[in-house]
């Protein structure tokens, strides 16, 4: 019995984090095994590494001392410099300060800005996805050139994704959630009052996002949100008749919201069949 209770008073030493950290002031006693490992490296030469000892001053990736905090990897600045650089890209893309067919470097953009060339050359191949551009090797970036063909297609695909859903929404869904929509519909007359075709652009695709989240597919919506987005590079630079274009859009969205409220499936089917016919304007 006193050979059982000396043999449980030996246990092996628990060491927090705060005594790993605090150095040898109060160093716990060592079982048997512990003090030959620490024997065996003692009688040592200096700079010699027990077998199986991960050398001094190194550690394997991954590893963290316990005294040691990691330290934190600043990501969501850089992300946000990126975002910043992609909107105002896109303000100039849908502006039509950037123009189709023109060159751009990711250096001069960036001075431009105010940034260093990799965010804007991270935010160029996310447009190039988005077609917007097209890479020039070893110079940069061109707008790209769209023509009217292209525009038509973009407008085809949306009306066989978007109009469906509209219709089958407009069956379904009570006239409380519609009027929660108005203020989209009135920022997209607003910004098409002031002329203003990037903040158009932002208002007119946030009331089309607003509108198929109601089905509760969100593939759906960023499936036909990137449509959207791809169907407002501009094809020419005439302010004039973009402004028409841009009123003519917000007046639908109105129109087509009242109907909505209002139940009124005849009008709202001719307004969203309309709408899409005229997205290639």
């Amino acid at each position: 019995m006193e050979q059982g209770r000396a043999h449980q008073q030996v246990r092996p030493p628990y060491t927090s984090t705060a005594s790993a950290c605090s150095g040898p002031a109060e160093a716990p006693d060592r079982v048997p095994g512990q003090a030959r490992a620490q024997r065996t490296r003692d009688e040592q030469p200096p700079g010699a590494q027990s077998p199986g000892e991960q050398p001094r001053g190194e550690q394997a990736r991954g590893e963290h001392t316990h005294c040691e905090p990691a330290v934190p990897r600043v990501v969501v600045q850089r992300h946000s410099v990126r975002g910043q650089i992609l909107d105002a890209l896109r303000a100039a893309l849908v502006d039509g300060e950037l123009l189709p067919g023109q060159v751009y470097s990711a250096p001069v953009l960036g001075a431009r800005f105010g940034v260093s060339a990799t965010p804007v050359r991270e935010a160029m191949q996310q447009l190039a996805i988005e077609g917007a551009v097209e890479v020039v090797p070893n110079r940069g970036f061109r707008v790209a050139e769209r023509g009217p063909h292209e525009l038509a297609e973009l407008a085809e695909v949306r009306a066989l994704i978007e109009v469906p859903v509209m219709l089958r929404l407009a069956r379904t869904v009570d006239q409380a959630r519609w009027t929660a929509l108005r203020p989209l519909a009135d920022a997209t007359v607003a910004a098409a009052a002031m002329g203003d075709r990037a903040s158009y652009a932002e208002s007119d695709r946030a009331f089309h996002r607003a509108v198929l989240a109601l089905s509760g597919n969100q593939q759906l919506v960023m499936v036909a949100d990137d449509l959207h987005r791809r169907s407002q590079w501009p094809l020419g630079h005439n302010p004039a008749t973009r402004r028409a274009d841009l009123l003519a859009d917000a007046v639908e969205h109105t129109a087509l919201l009242d109907a909505l409220i209002a139940e009124d499936l005849p009008v709202v089917q001719s307004l969203v069949r309309e709408h899409f016919a005229g997205a290639d304007r």
